[in-house]
Protein backbone atom coordinates (compact mmCIF):
# COMPACT_ATOMS: atom_id res chain seq x y z
CA UNK A 1 0.00 0.00 0.00
CA UNK A 2 1.15 3.57 -0.88
CA UNK A 3 0.97 6.43 1.06
CA UNK A 4 -0.63 9.61 -0.57
CA UNK A 5 -2.05 13.31 0.22
CA UNK A 6 -5.74 13.95 -0.48
CA UNK A 7 -8.33 16.02 -0.03
CA UNK A 8 -11.09 13.62 2.36
CA UNK A 9 -14.62 14.83 2.69
CA UNK A 10 -15.53 13.73 6.31
CA UNK A 11 -18.98 15.82 6.48
CA UNK A 12 -21.33 17.14 3.81
CA UNK A 13 -20.84 21.13 3.38
CA UNK A 14 -17.82 21.16 5.75
CA UNK A 15 -14.49 21.72 4.30
CA UNK A 16 -12.09 19.02 3.18
CA UNK A 17 -8.97 17.73 4.62
CA UNK A 18 -6.25 17.32 3.56
CA UNK A 19 -4.51 14.35 5.33
CA UNK A 20 -2.54 10.86 4.15
CA UNK A 21 -4.23 8.55 2.62
CA UNK A 22 -3.35 4.71 1.39
CA UNK A 23 -3.66 3.65 -2.14
CA UNK A 24 -3.38 -0.09 -2.96
CA UNK A 25 -1.66 -0.94 -6.01
CA UNK A 26 -3.69 -1.79 -9.51
CA UNK A 27 -5.11 -5.15 -9.57
CA UNK A 28 -6.10 -7.07 -13.41
CA UNK A 29 -7.30 -4.80 -15.63
CA UNK A 30 -6.23 -0.98 -13.73
CA UNK A 31 -3.88 1.70 -13.92
CA UNK A 32 -2.21 3.80 -11.63
CA UNK A 33 -1.69 7.34 -12.47
CA UNK A 34 0.84 9.80 -10.21
CA UNK A 35 -1.56 12.79 -11.18
CA UNK A 36 -0.40 16.55 -12.25
CA UNK A 37 -3.38 18.11 -12.60
CA UNK A 38 -7.09 17.85 -11.48
CA UNK A 39 -9.67 20.45 -12.14
CA UNK A 40 -12.64 21.60 -9.54
CA UNK A 41 -15.75 20.99 -11.16
CA UNK A 42 -18.95 21.85 -9.72
CA UNK A 43 -20.40 18.24 -9.44
CA UNK A 44 -17.37 17.74 -7.03
CA UNK A 45 -18.93 20.57 -4.76
CA UNK A 46 -22.49 19.46 -5.14
CA UNK A 47 -21.42 15.69 -3.73
CA UNK A 48 -19.38 17.52 -1.26
CA UNK A 49 -22.49 19.79 -0.23
CA UNK A 50 -24.40 16.43 -0.27
CA UNK A 51 -26.53 17.20 -3.33
CA UNK A 52 -27.03 13.90 -3.88
CA UNK A 53 -26.17 12.05 -0.78
CA UNK A 54 -23.53 9.53 -1.10
CA UNK A 55 -20.83 7.36 1.23
CA UNK A 56 -18.64 9.33 3.77
CA UNK A 57 -15.69 9.83 4.01
CA UNK A 58 -14.87 10.32 0.22
CA UNK A 59 -12.51 11.35 -1.85
CA UNK A 60 -13.71 13.69 -4.64
CA UNK A 61 -12.35 14.57 -7.85
CA UNK A 62 -12.83 13.42 -11.61
CA UNK A 63 -11.00 15.92 -13.82
CA UNK A 64 -7.69 15.27 -14.05
CA UNK A 65 -4.65 14.50 -16.11
CA UNK A 66 -1.18 12.85 -15.12
CA UNK A 67 1.43 10.20 -15.76
CA UNK A 68 1.13 6.06 -15.52
CA UNK A 69 3.27 4.80 -12.96
CA UNK A 70 1.89 1.35 -13.15
CA UNK A 71 -0.74 -0.94 -14.35
CA UNK A 72 -1.98 -4.10 -13.27
CA UNK A 73 -2.16 -7.60 -15.45
CA UNK A 74 -4.37 -8.02 -19.03
CA UNK A 75 -3.69 -3.69 -19.70
CA UNK A 76 -3.43 -3.14 -23.55
CA UNK A 77 -2.46 0.30 -25.10
CA UNK A 78 -1.13 1.91 -22.20
CA UNK A 79 2.71 1.32 -21.07
CA UNK A 80 4.36 3.08 -17.45
CA UNK A 81 5.28 6.41 -18.48
CA UNK A 82 2.56 7.37 -20.67
CA UNK A 83 0.92 10.66 -20.48
CA UNK A 84 -3.17 10.21 -19.63
CA UNK A 85 -6.36 12.02 -19.12
CA UNK A 86 -8.22 10.24 -16.37
CA UNK A 87 -12.04 10.51 -16.67
CA UNK A 88 -14.85 8.79 -14.74
CA UNK A 89 -16.27 6.92 -16.87
CA UNK A 90 -16.13 3.54 -16.12
CA UNK A 91 -17.14 1.52 -18.56
CA UNK A 92 -17.35 -2.52 -18.51
CA UNK A 93 -17.59 -2.94 -21.93
CA UNK A 94 -20.18 -5.69 -22.33
CA UNK A 95 -23.84 -4.31 -20.52
CA UNK A 96 -26.35 -3.11 -23.20
CA UNK A 97 -25.44 0.46 -23.27
CA UNK A 98 -21.63 -0.58 -23.42
CA UNK A 99 -22.35 -2.93 -25.88
CA UNK A 100 -24.67 -0.13 -27.75
CA UNK A 101 -22.36 2.31 -28.40
CA UNK A 102 -22.88 4.09 -24.87
CA UNK A 103 -20.49 3.75 -22.67
CA UNK A 104 -21.28 7.06 -20.37
CA UNK A 105 -24.74 5.04 -19.59
CA UNK A 106 -22.53 1.69 -18.61
CA UNK A 107 -25.09 -0.05 -16.45
CA UNK A 108 -22.58 -1.88 -14.37
CA UNK A 109 -22.55 -0.67 -10.41
CA UNK A 110 -19.10 0.13 -8.96
CA UNK A 111 -19.06 0.18 -5.37
CA UNK A 112 -16.81 3.03 -4.54
CA UNK A 113 -16.42 2.10 -0.58
CA UNK A 114 -14.80 -0.86 -2.06
CA UNK A 115 -12.49 0.88 -4.23
CA UNK A 116 -8.33 1.08 -4.22
CA UNK A 117 -8.36 4.02 -1.23
CA UNK A 118 -8.22 3.47 2.60
CA UNK A 119 -7.61 5.98 5.68
CA UNK A 120 -4.55 5.78 6.84
CA UNK A 121 -5.37 3.51 9.50
CA UNK A 122 -7.00 1.17 6.80
CA UNK A 123 -10.49 2.15 7.17
CA UNK A 124 -13.56 2.92 4.55
CA UNK A 125 -12.67 5.61 2.56
CA UNK A 126 -15.25 5.73 -0.82
CA UNK A 127 -13.54 6.49 -4.26
CA UNK A 128 -15.83 8.79 -5.54
CA UNK A 129 -17.22 8.87 -9.23
CA UNK A 130 -15.35 5.82 -9.74
CA UNK A 131 -12.06 8.43 -9.49
CA UNK A 132 -11.21 10.22 -6.30
CA UNK A 133 -8.75 12.13 -8.03
CA UNK A 134 -8.32 14.99 -5.34
CA UNK A 135 -5.53 13.28 -4.17
CA UNK A 136 -1.85 13.10 -5.60
CA UNK A 137 -2.41 9.48 -7.46
CA UNK A 138 -5.47 7.32 -8.08
CA UNK A 139 -6.17 4.08 -9.15
CA UNK A 140 -8.53 3.29 -11.99
CA UNK A 141 -10.03 1.22 -14.54
CA UNK A 142 -7.93 0.92 -17.88
CA UNK A 143 -11.29 2.16 -19.55
CA UNK A 144 -11.22 5.51 -17.68
CA UNK A 145 -8.11 6.60 -19.08
CA UNK A 146 -6.75 7.80 -22.53
CA UNK A 147 -3.23 8.00 -23.71
CA UNK A 148 -2.16 11.59 -24.86
CA UNK A 149 0.81 13.18 -25.99
CA UNK A 150 3.14 15.46 -24.59
CA UNK A 151 2.36 18.97 -26.09
CA UNK A 152 -0.26 19.51 -24.38
CA UNK A 153 0.22 20.78 -20.78
CA UNK A 154 -1.28 18.76 -18.13
CA UNK A 155 -3.41 21.16 -16.53
CA UNK A 156 -5.48 22.47 -20.31
CA UNK A 157 -5.61 17.84 -20.59
CA UNK A 158 -7.08 17.42 -17.70
CA UNK A 159 -9.99 19.59 -18.13
CA UNK A 160 -10.83 17.59 -20.94
CA UNK A 161 -11.63 14.80 -18.79
CA UNK A 162 -15.38 16.47 -18.26
CA UNK A 163 -15.80 20.24 -18.47
CA UNK A 164 -14.91 19.77 -22.20
CA UNK A 165 -16.14 16.63 -23.14
CA UNK A 166 -19.50 17.23 -21.03
CA UNK A 167 -19.83 20.65 -23.61
CA UNK A 168 -18.14 19.78 -26.83
CA UNK A 169 -20.35 16.42 -26.68
CA UNK A 170 -23.69 17.85 -25.56
CA UNK A 171 -23.38 19.83 -28.73
CA UNK A 172 -22.04 17.36 -31.27
CA UNK A 173 -23.57 14.26 -30.04
CA UNK A 174 -26.65 14.37 -27.77
CA UNK A 175 -28.14 17.78 -29.98
CA UNK A 176 -26.23 16.17 -33.23
CA UNK A 177 -25.93 20.14 -34.95
CA UNK A 178 -25.75 20.50 -38.10
CA UNK A 179 -23.94 23.49 -39.59
CA UNK A 180 -26.03 26.31 -40.70
CA UNK A 181 -28.05 25.71 -37.49
CA UNK A 182 -28.69 27.75 -34.36
CA UNK A 183 -28.27 26.94 -30.72
CA UNK A 184 -28.45 28.65 -27.48
CA UNK A 185 -26.58 27.92 -23.94
CA UNK A 186 -28.13 28.90 -21.32
CA UNK A 187 -25.20 29.25 -18.49
CA UNK A 188 -21.26 30.47 -19.87
CA UNK A 189 -19.56 29.04 -17.04
CA UNK A 190 -16.86 25.79 -17.52
CA UNK A 191 -19.36 24.01 -19.31
CA UNK A 192 -21.16 26.63 -21.01
CA UNK A 193 -18.25 27.44 -23.01
CA UNK A 194 -17.39 24.22 -24.05
CA UNK A 195 -20.65 23.97 -25.68
CA UNK A 196 -20.43 26.99 -27.66
CA UNK A 197 -16.88 26.04 -28.58
CA UNK A 198 -18.67 22.90 -29.50
CA UNK A 199 -21.34 24.97 -31.45
CA UNK A 200 -18.92 26.97 -33.54
CA UNK A 201 -16.61 23.65 -34.25
CA UNK A 202 -19.98 22.07 -36.00
CA UNK A 203 -20.44 25.20 -37.98
CA UNK A 204 -23.45 27.00 -35.92
CA UNK A 205 -25.08 29.75 -37.95
CA UNK A 206 -25.81 32.03 -34.58
CA UNK A 207 -24.76 30.85 -30.97
CA UNK A 208 -26.44 32.77 -28.68
CA UNK A 209 -25.46 32.50 -24.77
CA UNK A 210 -27.61 33.34 -22.23
CA UNK A 211 -26.11 33.90 -18.55
CA UNK A 212 -26.81 36.24 -15.65
CA UNK A 213 -23.22 38.23 -15.84
CA UNK A 214 -22.62 40.16 -18.75
CA UNK A 215 -19.10 39.81 -17.92
CA UNK A 216 -19.49 36.28 -18.61
CA UNK A 217 -21.22 36.68 -21.69
CA UNK A 218 -18.44 38.86 -23.07
CA UNK A 219 -16.37 36.13 -22.30
CA UNK A 220 -18.55 33.73 -23.77
CA UNK A 221 -18.23 35.82 -27.30
CA UNK A 222 -14.31 34.72 -27.14
CA UNK A 223 -15.16 31.31 -27.05
CA UNK A 224 -17.49 31.73 -30.36
CA UNK A 225 -20.95 33.15 -29.09
CA UNK A 226 -22.29 35.47 -31.60
CA UNK A 227 -24.97 36.80 -29.32
CA UNK A 228 -25.93 37.40 -26.11
CA UNK A 229 -28.42 37.75 -23.78
CA UNK A 230 -28.84 38.67 -19.90
CA UNK A 231 -30.69 36.14 -18.31
CA UNK A 232 -32.47 38.83 -15.77
CA UNK A 233 -34.28 40.33 -18.84
CA UNK A 234 -37.81 40.58 -18.93
CA UNK A 235 -38.16 37.42 -21.58
CA UNK A 236 -34.44 36.48 -22.60
CA UNK A 237 -36.39 33.88 -24.98
CA UNK A 238 -37.83 36.81 -27.02
CA UNK A 239 -34.26 38.59 -27.23
CA UNK A 240 -32.65 35.11 -28.07
CA UNK A 241 -35.34 34.79 -30.63
CA UNK A 242 -34.55 38.30 -32.27
CA UNK A 243 -31.11 37.77 -32.40
CA UNK A 244 -31.37 34.38 -34.79
CA UNK A 245 -34.52 35.45 -36.78
CA UNK A 246 -36.01 32.50 -35.52
CA UNK A 247 -35.92 29.71 -32.31
CA UNK A 248 -33.03 27.70 -31.95
CA UNK A 249 -32.18 24.06 -33.44
CA UNK A 250 -30.89 23.07 -30.04
CA UNK A 251 -31.23 24.85 -26.72
CA UNK A 252 -27.88 23.64 -24.31
CA UNK A 253 -28.87 24.40 -20.43
CA UNK A 254 -25.48 24.05 -18.76
CA UNK A 255 -26.46 24.87 -15.48
CA UNK A 256 -28.34 23.01 -12.55
CA UNK A 257 -30.99 25.90 -11.78
CA UNK A 258 -34.41 25.22 -12.32
CA UNK A 259 -35.59 28.27 -13.61
CA UNK A 260 -33.52 27.86 -16.44
CA UNK A 261 -34.88 24.73 -17.06
CA UNK A 262 -38.43 26.33 -16.60
CA UNK A 263 -37.43 28.16 -19.42
CA UNK A 264 -35.75 26.33 -21.93
CA UNK A 265 -38.45 25.51 -24.22
CA UNK A 266 -39.44 29.04 -24.76
CA UNK A 267 -36.03 29.58 -26.99
CA UNK A 268 -36.74 26.27 -29.84
CA UNK A 269 -37.99 26.39 -33.26
CA UNK A 270 -40.49 23.95 -34.19
CA UNK A 271 -38.90 20.83 -34.09
CA UNK A 272 -36.28 21.85 -32.09
CA UNK A 273 -34.60 20.32 -28.82
CA UNK A 274 -33.61 20.95 -25.40
CA UNK A 275 -30.22 18.76 -24.04
CA UNK A 276 -30.23 18.66 -20.12
CA UNK A 277 -26.89 18.96 -18.97
CA UNK A 278 -26.65 20.92 -15.93
CA UNK A 279 -27.31 19.07 -13.19
CA UNK A 280 -29.79 20.06 -10.55
CA UNK A 281 -30.02 19.18 -6.62
CA UNK A 282 -32.23 15.61 -6.35
CA UNK A 283 -35.79 16.30 -5.84
CA UNK A 284 -35.54 19.63 -7.72
CA UNK A 285 -38.19 19.60 -10.23
CA UNK A 286 -38.77 21.46 -12.76
CA UNK A 287 -42.17 22.36 -15.21
CA UNK A 288 -43.12 22.76 -18.67
CA UNK A 289 -46.46 22.05 -20.95
CA UNK A 290 -45.85 19.01 -23.18
CA UNK A 291 -48.80 19.89 -25.65
CA UNK A 292 -47.08 22.46 -27.13
CA UNK A 293 -43.73 20.29 -27.22
CA UNK A 294 -45.74 17.66 -28.64
CA UNK A 295 -48.03 20.25 -31.28
CA UNK A 296 -44.50 21.58 -33.07
CA UNK A 297 -42.22 18.72 -32.42
CA UNK A 298 -39.97 19.71 -29.95
CA UNK A 299 -37.99 17.24 -27.45
CA UNK A 300 -35.83 17.31 -24.42
CA UNK A 301 -33.11 14.83 -24.11
CA UNK A 302 -30.35 14.24 -20.81
CA UNK A 303 -26.89 14.12 -21.74
CA UNK A 304 -24.51 12.60 -19.33
CA UNK A 305 -20.48 13.36 -20.40
CA UNK A 306 -21.93 14.33 -23.83
CA UNK A 307 -23.10 11.31 -24.72
CA UNK A 308 -18.65 10.86 -25.62
CA UNK A 309 -17.22 7.84 -26.26
CA UNK A 310 -13.36 8.81 -24.86
CA UNK A 311 -11.43 6.18 -26.99
CA UNK A 312 -12.94 8.23 -29.94
CA UNK A 313 -13.63 11.54 -28.94
CA UNK A 314 -10.82 12.76 -26.73
CA UNK A 315 -8.02 12.13 -29.39
CA UNK A 316 -9.90 14.20 -31.62
CA UNK A 317 -10.71 17.51 -28.71
CA UNK A 318 -7.09 17.06 -27.95
CA UNK A 319 -5.66 17.55 -31.98
CA UNK A 320 -8.43 20.47 -32.02
CA UNK A 321 -6.16 21.98 -28.94
CA UNK A 322 -2.76 21.41 -30.76
CA UNK A 323 -4.71 23.11 -34.37
CA UNK A 324 -5.68 26.09 -32.32
CA UNK A 325 -9.35 25.39 -33.10
CA UNK A 326 -10.22 24.28 -29.29
CA UNK A 327 -9.57 26.36 -26.61
CA UNK A 328 -8.41 24.89 -23.31
CA UNK A 329 -5.61 27.32 -21.68
CA UNK A 330 -8.12 30.21 -21.89
CA UNK A 331 -10.20 28.04 -19.66
CA UNK A 332 -8.07 28.23 -16.62
CA UNK A 333 -8.87 30.64 -13.90
CA UNK A 334 -6.41 29.98 -11.11
CA UNK A 335 -3.89 27.75 -10.07
CA UNK A 336 -3.56 26.27 -6.78
CA UNK A 337 -2.19 23.62 -4.63
CA UNK A 338 -3.72 20.89 -2.99
CA UNK A 339 -3.53 22.24 0.20
CA UNK A 340 -5.56 25.57 -1.19
CA UNK A 341 -8.22 23.50 -2.57
CA UNK A 342 -10.93 24.92 0.01
CA UNK A 343 -9.93 28.00 -1.52
CA UNK A 344 -10.17 26.65 -5.06
CA UNK A 345 -13.93 25.71 -4.30
CA UNK A 346 -15.31 29.17 -2.45
CA UNK A 347 -13.47 30.66 -5.14
CA UNK A 348 -15.44 28.42 -7.83
CA UNK A 349 -18.71 28.69 -5.85
CA UNK A 350 -18.75 32.41 -6.91
CA UNK A 351 -19.59 32.15 -10.13
CA UNK A 352 -16.88 33.60 -11.53
CA UNK A 353 -14.49 30.97 -12.11
CA UNK A 354 -14.16 29.26 -15.77
CA UNK A 355 -11.90 26.18 -13.89
CA UNK A 356 -9.87 26.45 -11.10
CA UNK A 357 -6.77 23.80 -11.50
CA UNK A 358 -4.96 21.95 -8.67
CA UNK A 359 -1.61 21.35 -9.79
CA UNK A 360 0.69 19.08 -8.09
CA UNK A 361 4.39 19.64 -8.11
CA UNK A 362 6.88 16.50 -8.53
Amino acid sequence: MRKIKAAVCHEFNAPLKIEDITLRAPEAGEVEVTLDAVAICHSDISFAEGAWGGSLPAVYGHEAAGTVAAIGSGVNGIEVGDSVVVTLIRACGTCPSCAGGVPTLCTTPYDGDHGPIKTADGGRLHQAMACGAFAEAVVVDQRQVVKIGKDIPMESAALIACGVITGVGAVVNAAGLRAGQDVVVIGAGGVGLNAIQGARIAGARRIVAVDMSAEKLEIAREFGATDGVLATEAKPWAQAKRAMGRGADAVIVTVGAIPAYDTAPRYLAYGGKVVMVGMPHSGQTSTYEPVVMAAVGQSMVGSKMGDVVIQRDIPWMVDLYTQGRLKLDELISGRWTLEQINDAIADTKTGAARRNVIVFER
